[in-house]
């Protein structure tokens, strides 16, 4: 199918730069209806491309913008981009609208893994064929075969809404990342964790994800059931359901694997309904918040723009970023 001839130039988010005038395409994010002070309302969106993401104010004509900036909308937006001190990055919208077909290409709207997904589904296949115990195996086998229906959307969905691999194949990234830390300590180090259970569950601990979020055109939306019920209750039903399917699975294998799931955010605050009470559920949840901490760092350093070294303060890290190769790669060039 031939592409579309493309109408104007692409000005990508992590170019953007203090005190830039921005006509452009991007994908709605997110949308949040804000106030004034004084009650007028206005919008605040998120919006992005392959390269990263920026917030847009929209302080006029709220309405019909609201009507085409869903999220997952792809909008043409005009503004001015600025950098504050106080505020931080945004672009602050004059005009905003659907964007039409031939101004802009798709492939430069969607973010994706650092690492193809052949590879990392080669790298998923090592991993579950070091799990020795059938039952366990099995079960991985059962609910992450690209040829089931979980599976599938296991291999495509994202890992986060924003913070970590909040892109297509972004929750298979973040979970072999995880197992591949949880294989290593328990080989090693950590000897006395059960090594099958504990890889096991940590493939497993975010598998509510596929039912908890949508994409639409790289935007990540948590769906009814994720608002409702919660990514770790669907994913401990999900597992708990496919277990009860295999005939002679051990009662207390089970219970295992089942609490790792439910307890992989370590505090009742965090949404865990439990605390991690085992060796192998502690680990998991260990590597899976470091995981998504560095997660993290990875989506601050690709929003950077060229010469810079610090991010700003960022929710998912708590503080400020600091990326010494960088400031090593600027003192290269000068000498």
């Amino acid at each position: 199918m031939e592409q579309p001839t493309l109408t104007t130039a692409k000005a990508f988010a992590r170019d953007l730069c203090d005190g830039q005038e921005v006509d452009s395409v991007f994908v709605v994010r997110e949308r949040n209806r804000r106030q004034k002070r004084n009650g007028e309302a206005f919008l605040k969106l998120q919006l992005g491309d392959a390269s990263g993401g920026f917030e847009c104010v929209v302080w006029d004509g709220i309405e019909e913008v609201a009507g085409c900036a869903t999220v997952g909308a792809v909008v043409k937006v005009s503004g001015r981009y600025s950098v504050s001190a106080r505020y931080g990055a945004s672009l602050t919208a004059k005009a905003v609208r659907a964007a039409a077909d031939g101004e802009y290409d798709p492939a430069d709207l969607a973010e994706g893994p650092p690492v193809p997904y052949e590879e990392m589904a080669a790298a998923l296949e090592e991993l579950i064929a070091t799990v020795h115990r059938p039952h366990l195996r099995g079960l991985l086998l059962r609910l992450l075969d690209p040829d089931t229906d979980i599976g599938r959307r296991w291999h495509r969905a994202p890992a986060a809404k924003y913070y970590h691999q909040a892109y297509r194949h972004g929750l298979l990234e973040h979970c072999l990342t995880v197992a591949q830390g949880v294989h290593a300590m328990a080989a090693g180090p950590f000897s006395d964790v059960d090594h099958d259970m504990a890889v096991t569950g940590a493939l497993l601990h975010d598998i509510g994800k596929v039912q908890a979020y949508g994409m639409v055109n790289g935007a990540t939306e948590l769906t009814d059931a994720g608002k409702l019920l919660g990514e770790i209750p669907l994913g401990y039903y999900l597992v708990r359901r496919e277990i009860e399917r295999i005939e002679g699975f051990p009662a207390d294998d089970a219970q295992a694997v089942l609490h790792i799931v439910l307890a992989h955010h370590g505090k009742l605050e965090h949404g865990s309904p439990v605390t991690p009470c085992t060796r192998e559920a502690t680990l998991v949840h260990m590597i899976d918040n470091l995981g998504g901490t560095l997660g993290s760092f990875d989506r601050i350093e690709k929003a950077l723009g060229d010469g810079e070294s610090w991010s700003g303060f960022d929710r998912g890290i708590s503080g400020s970023a600091y990326f010494a190769k960088r400031v090593a790669g600027e003192e290269r060039s000068a000498a």
